[in-house]
């Protein structure tokens, strides 16, 4: 059967991209793999495996096509001419594939995962992020002659089509190979649905990332874009778990209000007196603690951040959950741990969460969610307006205020200077505010006003980071002449570190950020050690105003003496608790394991595999199974 020898071909030119895609990201990658001889042959030997698993889905479609597509119709001469066009176009996109894998892994050193499922739902934004970014009339012209060239070579140099169109066979005929064709990605499916080999390959997680297909991983970041926890990891008796749960969030100055297990909520009790003052919390767009002096970065990038940092109330060893906007912004507003799967934010049953919003709704204050780009993007308007929040976004911008923008949203000047009129009109009407304002130049293309610093506009991460830096001071000299300024607490915290890719599991460096609590009228300036993350930013700012309030928050007050260091980080898949030393991992594959962190320096962390003990587990499974379960049975509600 003629028509069938397309597939043979395709099947060549798919392995032998893929193969050159995986060569070039190695190369690309070289002082992060571990290039033993044995490694070498687990990568590629895994990889081709992938790839033919990868190939098998890619043509399911053409399968059934040269199925149904009548004999005499087919070998016509119109049909040829579309079929030839058809192939150049499968050609093309195999080659477009491996050009995007490489500007994804160039920015996020991982094959296609969860993060491409969610930029393709955002096409303006990604489209324009790319337009912006790169250089595409001459890439899409590098692509169109990579194609060309195989393509001419088989269209003139070979008998490929004119035998693909003299094909004689019968549909009793092509039935026979079509089902052995679609039988073999549903054997795929069925035998890989929750297994993970790229573990098979290196401790790696460089090696193990090469190992995959970019079209399979892409496929199987849409089949796995929700994880049911109960489904995919180690689980104990609920009741169980929810005890735990108790004696992990409890504190000293608190109690639950129930001895229902299924009622979270605990009375938060706090001494002395009550404090109203504004909050202007600024959630930056990537911004890595490795970027700053007082970490041991030496590329003066944030010297306006460094000397805030001194005058503030400066937490040194905070970490983020998570490695996406989403993430940071769950976190800090509603104290919880990083979910398997989406972050809350994005899911589509997210409406009156408990979390800060309301807390401050409840003290009387007027919240508005200020931000750069719009709202739509990442679900952020709906969950902002539906838990508490006004939504200030792009389109609330008018002209004569945008001086300078990109496709991710208006400059961060600008944003600062709209925050500041927000301000004003709270405090015109006498009303006390909290704003959540969250920045968008530290984000690719990098493109910012020029004039600001020495660095050029959209050369690269390092202007973005300086860029923000210096918008930030402006942004304080500003609010410093305003009549509400030293009765304002300013917040400075990163949504996420700059980058997410590491050798081991959850690289503890990659998650690792500064927090700024910023009034010089109302709170002392100090740095505290302590480990801590996210999920306590809101407990311990509602301390420092003296607060007692309804609670279903996890995490605690950073400065209380009985305040216990952890952190929990996640990557979607992978959920972790940090604390002692010792990093404890739950696998979507309902195993557990930990770790001794034997260095975590400014770039680059090493672990040790140690045996998990009873309590680590525990713990581990006791913050992230509570998290699903309240939030399965809507328990996680205000």
């Amino acid at each position: 059967m003629n028509r069938y020898k397309f597939l043979w071909y395709f099947f060549l030119f798919f392995l032998l991209v893929s193969f050159a895609s995986r060569l070039s990201l190695l190369i690309y990658s070289f002082n992060e793999i571990d290039m033993g001889v044995w490694e070498l042959l687990k990568l590629f030997g895994l990889g081709l495996f992938y790839d033919v698993v990868a190939y098998f889905y890619y043509i399911i479609p053409f399968v059934i096509y040269l199925f149904v597509m009548p004999t005499r119709l087919f070998n016509s001469k119109i049909h040829k001419t579309i079929a030839l066009v058809i192939f150049f176009g499968v050609l093309y996109g195999v080659v477009f594939n491996a050009f995007s894998e490489w500007f994804f892994w160039n920015e996020f050193g991982k094959r296609f995962n969860f993060i491409a499922v969610d930029y393709l739902v955002y096409t303006h934004e990604v489209i324009h992020n790319i337009q912006e970014s790169y250089p595409m009339p001459l890439l899409i012209s590098v692509i169109f002659i990579l194609t060309l060239l195989p393509f001419y070579v088989m269209a003139k140099k070979s008998d490929i089509f004119k035998e693909f169109f003299q094909d004689k066979s019968s549909y009793k005929n092509r039935l026979k190979v079509t089902l052995i064709l679609l039988a073999v990605p549903v054997l795929f499916f069925n035998l890989l649905h929750k297994q993970t080999l790229t573990t098979l390959v290196s401790d790696n997680r460089y090696n193990q990332e090469l190992s995959k297909n970019g079209f399979y991983s892409l496929f199987s970041a849409f089949r796995n874009n929700e994880l049911n926890y109960y489904e995919f990891y180690k689980t104990e008796d609920d009741k169980k778990v929810l005890s735990h749960y108790r004696e992990l969030v409890s504190t000293s100055n608190s109690h639950f209000k129930s001895n229902d297990l299924n009622n979270s909520f605990k009375q938060i009790l706090a001494k002395g007196e009550e404090k109203k003052p504004n909050v202007m919390l600024v959630m930056i767009e990537s911004m890595s603690a490795s970027y700053m002096d007082l970490y041991g970065n030496d590329e003066n990038l944030t010297p306006h951040i460094d000397a805030l940092a001194k005058k503030s109330l400066f937490f040194s060893n905070f970490f983020a959950t998570g490695t996406r906007t989403v993430r940071g912004m769950e976190a800090v507003t509603m104290s919880v741990p990083p979910t398997a799967g989406r972050s809350i934010v994005k899911r589509p049953d997210n409406h009156n969460m408990f979390g800060m919003g309301w807390v401050f709704k409840d003290k009387g204050y007027e919240n508005k969610f200020i931000y750069a780009g719009h709202g739509y993007f990442d679900n952020m308007n709906e969950y902002f307006s539906n838990n508490g929040f006004q939504v200030v976004d792009r389109v609330s911008f008018a002209k004569d205020e945008i001086h300078f923008s990109n496709v991710w949203g208006v400059c961060d000047e600008d944003l600062f200077d709209k925050s500041i009129k927000e301000a004003d009109l709270s405090y015109a009407k006498n009303r006390t505010f909290f704003s959540f304002i969250m920045t968008t130049s530290n984000h690719r293309p990098y493109t910012y006003p020029d004039g600001k610093i020495d660095i050029p506009s959209h050369t690269g991460r390092n202007g973005g980071v300086k860029y923000t830096d210096y918008a930030i001071n402006d942004f304080l000299k500003k609010a410093s002449k305003k009549p509400w300024f030293d009765n304002t607490i300013f917040i400075f915290v990163a949504d996420h570190n700059g980058g997410s890719a590491g050798k081991n599991e959850l690289p503890l460096y990659r998650y690792k950020i500064p927090l700024i609590v910023y009034a010089p009228k109302l709170i002392k300036s100090q740095e505290v050690k302590k480990l801590s993350s996210q999920i306590d930013l809101a407990p311990t700012l509602f301390s420092l105003m003296n607060w007692s309030y309804k609670s279903k928050f996890y995490g605690k007050d950073i400065l209380s003496s009985d305040f216990t260091p952890r952190a929990l980080i996640g990557n979607y898949q992978k959920l972790g608790l940090y604390q002692n030393n010792k990093l404890t991992i739950l696998f979507p594959n309902a195993t557990v394991k930990s770790f001794e962190v034997e260095e975590l320096k400014l770039k680059s962390n090493r672990y040790r595999e140690i045996k998990s003990s009873k309590k680590e587990i525990d713990d581990t499974i006791g913050y992230y199974q509570s998290a699903s379960y309240f939030y399965m049975h809507h328990l996680d509600r205000k």
